[in-house]
């Protein structure tokens, strides 16, 4: 290879991130074809990072006598507000109940059981049928503890602290030869050349004032395939959780959930006079879905009605406290650690950006139109269309995850092939991700801080043009600053500030994809809610935008939603056999 100073690696299959997808994904190529050499590159731990694993609500899924699969399906079309893509939403429900069993029967996790042995399923926002299975309220670190120990079992290479930083064409153009990543315990890079290419780095919507992803995520994936010229649908979808916990603006815990499962419970949401007011909005009260909750709340700050926080109450005493520390044990104690009493007061909460509808286009395979490169998991738009139901986000990336696994597993054989790489593009992405330590330092706390307050104060939950076409112009000046900004020379291993820097420009650059997408869409839907298009439209003429990257500029289309299993004003519900 023709560029120097960088280390190069061959493989099969390279999954890029190690969430519930990726884990998925490696052990099901593994299984499908065992001599295939399987690598996992993520950006921090195997096991812990990610956002699967901080998941504490759990995982919808049609076990239950008088839930069924097309039910499932309904509530998420309805819940999508009709913008899913049909088949991968179709796919979703229909491949939850088995893998689930696969979770507990092969991958060996322990869900909460009823008295009769049954599988516990409990109730959460916006769902007919109470189906979401649970450990506790920690399920996500059930899940990704057992698939970790699953995938260490077994023949797959891990590169951790690895980040992504491109995806490479082939010299010819055809295809993708491999993945730029860079070591960050040495500062040293490293090109993967691999026959078929897994994205699953996740999304984690950090540039807003406040978020639920821990800081390292930073839409590395999303940056990547717009980067590539690759199309990002739905990207206006932006869902904020209704009750993330305000602690404070210095503590990192404000924003993290307060899960959604204690709304399911019976929870009540009280305004600054301890008014219970979900009513107001909605015929569901507290377990409306997700986009309804937080713009109720939203609205009661706005009238002035807040706390003495800035956000409104979650109250659970009225079930009982000692029920409330039974049920949701780790919920208790997390707020017992900031200085909150859950099963006996008032905790203080704020909707907090949560999870990304929207990404990369792909098919019911899990290919992308870049032969070679497969995604799943959050990377991914399609499956909740303009809002996803509490529980369908790890049940989300599980299935595709496997899928994607399988068909990498079945595609490489046939298809797969080590393409030489485009070298001018390889050594053009090194030469960008150098280029900091050759300007003058600049202030990357207070570029934040901007991203922070342009996306929650005009891209948030309420939005209108004018505040758009603000982030727009602020959005493209900061671009500008963060290229501009550079980071002292000096030792690059494990260099913090240098990462800040890497983690910036994605975001900015995701953020203007978002905000974009969000101009782009003039009418109100699911997490999109524009003021001055408060009107949804005509269902049956919905349209989905897509957003691509030329240049350095975005431009968006829109494109016709297929209803090619169920039509607006149509059903599919029945009741499962008892």
């Amino acid at each position: 290879m023709a560029v120097r100073g960088i280390d190069t690696l061959r493989t099969d299959i390279l999954i890029v991130g190690a969430g519930g997808a990726g884990l998925f994904a490696a052990l099901h190529a593994k299984r499908a074809n065992p001599a295939l050499d399987v690598t996992l590159a993520v950006k921090g731990l195997v096991g812990k990072c990610g956002c699967t694993r901080m998941v504490q609500g759990g995982y919808n899924v049609a076990l239950a006598p008088g839930d069924s699969v097309e039910r499932h399906f309904m509530d998420t079309i309805e819940g999508g507000k009709w913008l899913n893509r049909q088949d991968l939403a179709w796919i979703l429900c229909e491949t939850a109940p088995k893998r689930i069993r696969e979770l507990e029967n092969e991958i060996g996790c322990f869900f909460d059981r009823n008295p009769d042995g049954t599988i516990h399923q409990k109730a959460f926002a916006g769902q007919t049928f109470d189906r979401t299975v649970h450990k506790g309220d920690l399920t996500g670190i059930e899940i990704i503890n057992r698939l970790s120990e699953q995938v260490l079992a077994r023949d797959v290479r891990r590169l951790e602290d690895h980040r992504a930083l491109a995806l490479i064409p082939a010299a010819d153009g055809t295809r993708l030869s491999g993945v730029l990543l860079l070591d960050m315990r040495e500062g040293t890079f490293r090109f993967v050349q691999a026959k078929a290419v897994l994205l699953a780095t996740g999304g984690g919507p950090t540039m807003y004032r406040y978020h639920t992803p821990s800081g390292d995520k930073s839409c590395d994936g999303l940056a990547m395939a717009l980067r590539a010229g690759l199309p990002l649908r739905d990207m206006e979808m932006v869902q904020f959780h209704p009750t993330g916990l305000l602690a404070g603006e210095e503590t990192r815990m404000t924003g993290t959930v307060i899960e959604e499962g204690l709304r399911g419970a019976g929870g009540h949401l009280l305004d600054g006079a301890g008014r219970r007011f979900m009513f107001d909005y909605d015929s569901k009260g507290e377990r409306a879905t997700r986009d309804v909750v937080s713009r109720a709340i939203m609205g009661v700050i706005r009238e002035g009605r807040a706390t003495p926080e800035g956000g409104v109450w979650i109250a659970m005493a009225h079930l009982g406290p000692e029920n409330v520390r039974r049920q949701f044990k780790g919920m208790v104690e997390r707020c017992a650690d900031c200085g909150f009493d859950l099963a006996g007061g008032h905790v203080p909460v704020i909707p907090t950006a949560h999870y990304m509808m929207g990404g990369l286009v792909f098919e019911a395979d899990c290919s992308t139109e870049l032969p070679g490169l497969f995604a799943a998991g959050e990377d991914t738009g399609g499956v909740h269309g303009a809002n996803r139901l509490g529980g369908n986000g790890v049940a989300n990336s599980t299935v595709f995850g496997g899928i994607a696994g399988e068909s990498m597993a079945a595609w490489v054989p046939r298809h797969g092939a080590f393409a030489p790489p485009d070298l001018a593009l390889l050594q053009a992405a090194i030469d960008k991700t150098l280029a900091p330590f050759a300007r003058p330092a600049g202030d990357l706390f207070g570029l934040r801080r901007r991203l922070l307050d342009v996306m929650w104060q005009d891209v948030g939950i309420l939005r209108d043009a004018a505040g758009l076409g603000r982030a727009i112009a602020a959005l493209d000046a900061l671009a500008a600053e963060v290229e501009a900004c550079g980071v002292p020379d000096g030792d690059r291993r494990y260099n913090l500030t240098w990462q800040d820097r890497l983690n910036l420009e994605n975001l900015v650059l995701v953020s203007r994809a978002i905000a974009t997408a969000a101009m782009a869409r003039t009418d109100s839907r699911g997490a999109h809610w524009r003021e001055d298009f408060p009107a949804t439209g005509d269902l049956a003429a919905s349209r989905y935008t897509v957003v691509r990257l030329t240049g350095d500029a975005l431009a968006v289309t829109t494109e016709a939603v297929r209803f090619d299993i169920v039509a607006p004003g149509e059903t599919l519900l029945r009741e499962a056999a008892a």
